[in-house]
């Protein structure tokens, strides 16, 4: 096969494991923006949010455009690989390279205002469990929507079973939601019965638990992006002394 057969082969892998990524999360991106019943639609149906939590609700947006970015690297290397096109290798260099310095820059940002995250998310609770208190029980379109959450979660309220204290529900019923308690029929789930845990604590839990998986997944990331950049610009190189 040879040096340079075996860089188009390792470019056309490379870009064709970025393409099927890129087809998942822009799949998963049109797949949020189309499911009216995710718990996107609990922030947009939340009053006085904090200002920064609009741009949660443009998540599908952001993975739809992660997505086509991906697609189009994907289709880049391995046509440019394939057809042996310098213009196309170039274009993909520059593009992984201008995706792996924004990458580099979001982690820096997020590790400077990570202290902010924190305050944000408070401000959010608090605004969420008055939200639960005023509109649970009540408004069919809330009422639905965390029932939708708690269920596919396993988890109960925002913080805790306390969050639905004093909600038309627990004033009418003197009950707390059945996904509160484990396996209690509505009729029993009250405040000594109700200790499923909130859902933001169970969603901190879980990337509590995978941060090294998420970690080394990110690492895996940026060294596919480095040794694509690399292949990419040797097989440059190779075609131009190949044509000169």
């Amino acid at each position: 096969m040879g040096c340079f057969g075996f860089l188009k082969v390792m470019m056309f892998a490379f870009n064709g494991i970025i393409f099927l990524a890129g087809a998942a999360i822009l799949g998963v991106g049109i797949w949020v923006k189309v499911d009216s019943g995710s718990i996107l639609g609990l922030l947009k149906g939340i009053k006085d949010a904090p200002a920064e939590m609009n741009q949660i609700l443009n998540v599908g947006y952001l993975l739809i455009a992660v997505g086509a970015v991906l697609l189009i690297i994907g289709f880049l290397g391995c046509c440019g690989a394939m057809k042996e096109s310098r213009c196309m290798l170039l274009l993909f260099f520059v593009i992984v390279l201008v995706v792996f310095i924004a990458e580099v820059a979001g982690a820096v940002v997020i590790l400077v205002f990570k202290p902010l995250a924190g305050e944000l998310i408070e401000k959010l609770g608090t605004k969420v469990v008055q939200n639960i208190k005023k509109d649970y029980g009540e408004n069919v379109d809330v009422t639905a929507l965390w029932n939708a959450t708690m269920d596919t979660l396993k988890c109960c309220g925002f913080y805790n079973y306390t969050d639905f204290t004093g909600s038309p529900f627990e004033m009418r019923t003197h009950l707390y939601p059945q996904q509160c308690c484990h396996g209690a029929v509505f009729s029993s789930c009250n405040d000594t019965s109700a200790t499923i845990t909130g859902c933001f604590p169970k969603f901190k839990q879980l990337i509590d638990e995978n941060t090294i998986a998420i970690v080394a997944v990110a690492l895996g990331i940026a060294a596919l992006e480095i040794m694509a950049m690399v292949v990419s610009m040797t097989l440059y190189c190779i075609i131009g002394s190949k044509s000169d």
